[in-house]
C-alpha cells in the first residue's frame, strides 16, 4: 500500500475510533470557548503501557468481538466478511497454503489484503497472521531454507541458531507475516516418530538452550521491531515422548517424568519471551493435552508464568469428545476451560463462534475465561506493534534469499554435518582429485535435502525450490572430472573416490512414523552395492531426519557423514567433505545398530552404534611411519587412479609421467628423522625415471630419489627402499615429484609409500 494510502487509512481508523468513544460518553452542557476534537481512545495511544491499552480495548468489546479474537482461521477460509466483521482475529497459512503468485510480492499482497479487510472491523483491531517457518519459510519459492532442527541440534551452537532465527524473521516479516509456529521444543525420545527431524534432539538441556536461542532470534531485541516475528513454541508438552514414536499418540509418563524430560525446553522458550505456545495433539497418561487444565493453566500459565496466548493445533480440540468429525460444544468448553486462548478452527469459524457464545451465555465457560484469553491476544498484538504498523514492509522484500542469508545457511549446514566414520582418514577428500564419482538420486535434489515443510506440507522431490545441490557443490569443489551416476552404474577403478548420497524421501508429521526396519530403501542399497563392487572408496552422505539402520552399509564404505536435512545450501555439506570447513557437528541423538533397539537414548544401558555426542574430527596430523595409500593423496597433478591387483592395494595411482606429482599433508615425523623411505611401484614401460621425495612443496627440499625403472608389467609390484639424503622432523607435507623422459612417456604406477626410522 502506498504511504499516502496507509496514512489515510490510519487517519480514518483514528477518526472512527474517536467517534465511537464520543458516542459512549454521556452528553454534557457545552462549555464556553472554541470546540476541541475528542482525544483518541487510550488503546490507540502508543505512549501508554500495553496492559493499559489492552484493558481499555477489552472494555469496549462485545462478546461477539471477543470471540472473534479467539478464532484462528486458515487462509483458504479467511474471507473478507469474516475479517471485517471482527469474527476472526488470527489467520495463518498451513503447509502448502499460499497465494496464487508464490513470490515475496505475492505474499505481501496476500497479507495486506487480509489486513485491510480486518481493519474495517468496528474497533479497527488488526489481524495477526502466522506461518510455519520451521526451517526458514519453506512455503515461499526462493526463500532461504536452513537445516531442520535435528541438524541445528548437531551444531550445539545457540549463538548460530539465534543468528538463523534473526535471518528467518527478517525474511518472513518482510512479507508482513507476524508470527511463526516455531521453534519445536520437543525432546525426541523415539526415532520412529515422524517429527524427529523437527526436534533439536534427545537431551532436554540441549533442546532447551537451542529453543531459547531460536526464540530470541525470531523476536529480536524487541518483538515490536519490523524485522521481528512472534515465536510460537510448540508443541506443549511431551509430544516427543509418545509410546512407539506414534505421532499424536500417548506418552505413558508420570508428571515427574514429563517435568524432568520434556518440560525444560518449554520453560526455556517461555523464559526467552515466546509470545505464543501451541498445544500438542498428543496425550499424557491418557489425558489429551488440549483438554488438560493441569498442564495448560496450572503449569504453563501458572508455574511457568507464561503471559502470551495459548493456541490449539490444527483442529486439535475436535478430538476431545472422541469424535474428530465435527467441533462440538463439549470440545469448545473443555478446551477453553483448560486454558486454550485461541482455537485453530481452522475452517468452521461460524460454528465455533456460535458454540463459544452459547457456552458463555449458559455459564459453562466463564466470562472471565474469555476476557483472559482475549486480553492475552490483544497484548500480543500490541507488543508486536500491529496497531501502529499493520502492513508489509515491502522495502525489505529484496533480502529474501539474498547471498548473505544463503551464506549463513551454508555455514549452518557445515556446522551440522556429523562425521560418523573416517577409515584411513580418507576425509577430507582432495579438491585436486583427477576423477570423482557422485551417485544416488538424492545427490542432485534440493527437495530431498530440504525434507518436509518445503513447498508442500509433505515436502517434494526435485529442484522446484532454488538452491544448491550436493552434486553442484562437488562440481564446484573438484578441479578434476566429476561423473554423476544416479544408480552408481558408472563406477569403475578410474575414480579416485565416490560420494554416494542416500537417505529418506520427504515426509511430515504422522506420515513419517516408521514402525518398520528403518533401513535405507532397496534402491539406495543397490547403489552402494554397485559402487562398492567396483572397488571405489565410498564416502556415504546420509540425508535423513533421524538415525537409520545403516550398520551393514557402513562396512562397505570408507567414510560416512550424517548431513540430516540441510535445506537449500547443499554446498555446506561439500565444504566439510573437502575440508574447506573442519567438521564440528556432534550427534544430537543416540544412533542405534537397528530399529529393534528403539527407543534408545543416552543412559538407558543399550549399546549404541554411535553414542549421543559422537562426531569425528579430521586429524591434524598423520603418521609417515604407517603405510600411506597413494590414492589417498591430498594433492596431485597429472595422475590417474586405477584398479590395483597388488595384495591389499585396491587402487593405485598410475600413468605417471614427467612433471606429475602426488602430495600428502600433515605428516608428523616427530623429533627424530626417519632413515629411509619405501615406495611400492610397478612399471610396464621401457623408459625409466625417478620419484623425487620432496618436503613441503612439489619442488621443495629434496629428501630422497627413488628409481622408477621397469618391473616387467604395470601390475608387477616391487618395493623400492632408499636412504634419505636429508633429515626431516616435525610436521610437513610430502610430495612425490615424477621425473621422466621429457616427451611425456609414462614411467610407472605407485601403490603406497612409508618412512622408516
Amino acid at each position: 500500500m502506498p504511504v499516502a494510502d496507509r496514512r489515510a487509512l490510519r487517519t480514518r481508523l483514528l477518526v472512527t475510533a474517536a467517534v465511537v468513544a464520543a458516542l459512549a460518553v454521556p452528553a454534557a452542557v457545552p462549555a464556553a470557548g472554541p470546540a476541541r476534537a475528542a482525544a483518541p481512545p487510550p488503546y490507540r495511544d502508543p505512549g501508554r503501557p500495553v496492559t493499559e491499552r489492552a484493558e481499555d480495548l477489552l472494555g469496549r468489546m462485545t462478546l461477539d468481538e471477543k470471540v472473534g479474537q479467539m478464532t484462528l482461521v486458515e487462509r483458504r477460509w479467511l474471507t473478507a466478511e469474516a475479517l471485517s466483521s471482527g469474527w476472526v482475529g488470527v489467520g495463518f497459512s498451513s503447509g502448502e497454503s499460499r497465494p496464487a503468485t508464490n513470490t515475496p510480492a505475492g505474499w505481501a499482497d496476500l497479507y495486506d489484503g487480509h489486513q485491510r479487510a480486518a481493519l474495517q472491523n468496528r474497533l479497527g483491531i488488526p489481524l495477526l497472521y502466522a506461518v510455519n517457518a520451521v526451517h526458514g519459510f519453506g512455503n515461499l519459492q526462493g526463500a532461504t531454507v536452513v537445516p531442520h532442527q535435528i541438524g541445528l541440534g548437531a551444531t550445539g551452537d545457540p549463538a548460530l541458531v539465534q543468528q538463523l532465527g534473526r535471518m528467518v524473521a527478517r525474511e518472513v516479516s518482510a512479507l508482513g507475516v507476524d508470527a511463526t509456529w516455531s521453534p519445536v521444543t520437543a525432546v525426541a525420545r523415539d526415532d520412529r516418530w515422524g517429527r524427529t527431524y523437527e526436534s533439536f534432539g534427545e537431551d532436554p538441556a540441549a533442546v532447551a538452550a537451542l529453543s531459547a536461542a531460536y526464540v530470541r532470534g525470531f523476536q529480536g531485541g524487541s518483538v515490536a521491531d519490523r524485522d521481528a516475528v512472534v515465536a510460537g513454541a510448540k508443541h506443549f508438552v511431551a509430544d516427543g515422548g509418545t509410546a512407539g514414536g506414534v505421532d499424536r499418540g500417548d506418552a505413558p509418563l508420570t508428571r515427574a517424568q514429563v517435568e524432568a524430560l520434556h518440560l525444560p525446553p518449554a520453560r526455556a522458550a517461555v523464559d526467552a519471551g515466546a509470545g505464543v505456545v501451541m498445544v500438542s495433539f498428543s496425550s499424557i497418561a491418557g489425558e489429551r493435552l488440549h483438554g488438560s487444565r493441569y498442564w495448560l493453566t496450572d503449569v504453563l500459565k501458572g508455574r511457568l508464568g507464561f503471559d502470551g496466548f495459548v493456541v490449539s493445533d490444527y483442529g486439535g480440540i475436535d478430538f476431545l469428545d472422541g469424535d474428530a468429525g465435527d467441533i462440538s460444544a463439549y470440545d469448545v468448553r473443555t478446551a477453553l476451560n483448560a486454558g486454550i486462548d485461541v482455537v485453530m478452527v481452522p475452517d468452521e469459524w461460524r460454528r465455533f463462534h456460535e458454540l463459544v457464545v452459547q457456552e458463555v451465555r449458559a455459564g459453562r465457560v466463564p466470562q472471565s475465561r474469555v476476557d483472559d484469553a482475549v486480553r492475552r491476544v490483544l497484548i500480543t498484538k500490541l507488543r508486536k506493534g500491529l496497531f501502529e504498523d499493520p502492513f508489509a514492509d515491502r522495502a525489505r522484500l529484496g533480502a529474501i534469499g539474498s547471498a548473505d542469508h544463503r551464506a549463513l545457511a551454508r555455514r549452518a549446514v557445515a556446522a551440522s554435518t556429523v562425521v560418523l566414520k573416517n577409515e584411513w582418514d580418507v576425509l577430507p577428500l582432495p579438491r585436486s582429485a583427477s576423477k570423482v564419482l557422485v551417485a544416488g538420486v538424492a545427490a542432485d535434489d534440493v527437495g530431498r535435502q530440504s525434507g518436509g515443510w518445503t513447498l508442500r506440507w509433505q515436502g517434494q522431490t526435485g529442484n522446484a525450490m532454488p538452491g544448491t545441490t550436493i552434486l553442484e557443490g562437488v562440481r564446484a569443489a573438484v578441479r578434476g572430472t566429476v561423473t554423476y551416476s544416479p544408480d552408481g552404474s558408472a563406477a569403475d577403478g578410474s575414480h579416485q573416490s565416490a560420494i554416494v548420497v542416500v537417505g529418506e524421501d520427504p515426509y511430515a508429521e504422522w506420515h513419517g512414523d516408521d514402525d518398520g526396519d528403518m533401513r535405507l530403501s532397496a534402491r539406495d542399497r543397490a547403489v552402494i552395492d554397485r559402487v562398492a563392487a567396483a572397488g571405489v572408496p565410498i564416502t556415504l552422505v546420509l540425508l535423513t531426519g533421524r538415525p537409520l539402520d545403516v550398520n551393514a552399509e557402513l562396512h562397505q564404505v570408507r567414510a560416512a557423514v550424517a548431513a540430516w536435512l540441510p535445506g537449500t545450501e547443499g554446498d555446506g555439506v561439500t565444504d566439510v567433505l573437502f575440508g574447506t570447513v573442519a567438521p564440528t557437528g556432534r550427534l544430537p541423538v543416540t544412533w542405534p545398530y537397528d530399529a529393534v533397539q528403539q527407543p534408545i537414548n543416552a543412559g538407558d544401558g543399550k549399546n549404541a552404534l554411535f553414542p549421543l555426542g559422537h562426531g569425528l574430527r579430521y586429524p591434524a596430523t598423520a603418521s609417515p611411519y604407517a603405510t600411506i595409500g597413494a590414492s589417498f593423496y591430498d594433492d596431485q597433478r597429472g595422475t590417474a587412479v586405477e584398479t590395483c591387483t597388488d595384495v591389499g592395494c585396491g587402487q593405485s595411482v598410475g600413468r605417471l609421467a614427467d612433471g606429475d606429482y602426488l602430495g600428502w599433508f600433515g605428516l608428523d615425523f616427530g623429533g627424530t628423522s626417519p632413515r629411509s623411505v619405501s615406495v611400492r611401484v610397478a612399471s610396464g614401460s621401457t623408459a625409466s625415471g625417478w620419484l623425487e621425495v620432496r618436503r613441503d612443496q612439489n619442488l621443495g627440499p629434496l629428501l630422497a630419489r627413488v628409481p622408477l625403472s621397469p618391473t616387467g608389467g604395470w601390475q608387477r609390484w616391487e618395493t623400492r627402499t632408499v636412504p634419505l639424503s636429508a633429515s626431516v622432523t616435525g610436521v610437513h607435507r610430502v610430495y612425490l615429484q615424477v621425473v621422466g623422459p621429457p616427451d611425456g612417456t609414462e614411467v610407472g604406477n605407485v601403490s603406497w609409500l612409508r618412512f622408516d626410522r
